[in-house]
């Protein structure tokens, strides 16, 4: 490697540490107290974003199924050509994106919101549209991504998924969800024969 690139690679860890404490810091705990009542209660869940926020969005929704809520990832662009069908009234939708202004999911939140499905948003821009046009919004907050241009979607997607995780984890504690269930929805590779019991 470049003198250096070692050095710059290990910083990486201390940045993405840093804006998951700042995340942390920024906690709403009224604003999270209604989500995860959302969450918990929902019939069915979808989730957006373009980009890092995407896939972010994509293993939320996984994470939720992985609890038994049920959820499935909506593309902004299929959403708009039809799969915003998904969600009925009642149902939730949970959009990120970390400047809040992410045109794709103008349209989405629209739908969402005639449907009277609850919107809930996690931004680092509390002041943002798209925050404007969402009934709760989680705070996520970036002190810097970890290239030395701080472009690239590397820290934003850290501090997107810690609260996606923080999510889950409260989702888990207010349905009593149990390892039980997880064993029975989760029977392959070395998790599903720990869970029920058999040799590794």
């Amino acid at each position: 490697m470049k003198p250096g690139t070692k050095e710059r690679a290990l910083l990486a860890f201390d940045i993405e540490s840093n804006s998951i404490l700042a995340t942390r810091d920024a906690f709403d705990a009224e604003a999270f107290s209604e989500a995860v009542e959302i969450l918990s209660a929902a019939p069915r869940i979808g989730t957006t974003g373009c980009g890092h926020s995407g896939i972010a969005c994509m293993h939320f929704a996984h994470s939720l199924c992985c609890v038994e809520r049920p959820a499935r990832f909506l593309s902004p662009a299929e959403a708009v050509h039809g799969a915003s069908g998904f969600l009925k009234e009642g149902d939730a939708l949970v959009w990120a994106s970390r400047g809040g202004k992410t045109d794709e999911l103008f349209s989405i939140l629209d739908i969402c919101r005639t449907k009277k499905v609850t919107v809930i948003g996690v931004t680092e821009n509390l002041s943002s549209p798209l925050a404007a046009k969402s009934h709760i919004v989680l705070p996520m907050k970036v002190t810097s991504e970890t290239d030395r241009y701080n472009s690239q979607g590397t820290s934003s997607f850290i501090a997107l998924a810690a609260v996606f995780d923080a999510l889950q984890t409260a989702v888990i504690e207010e349905t009593g969800y149990q390892n039980e269930q997880f064993a029975l929805i989760h029977p392959g590779g070395a998790v599903g024969k720990r869970l029920n019991n058999r040799n590794i």
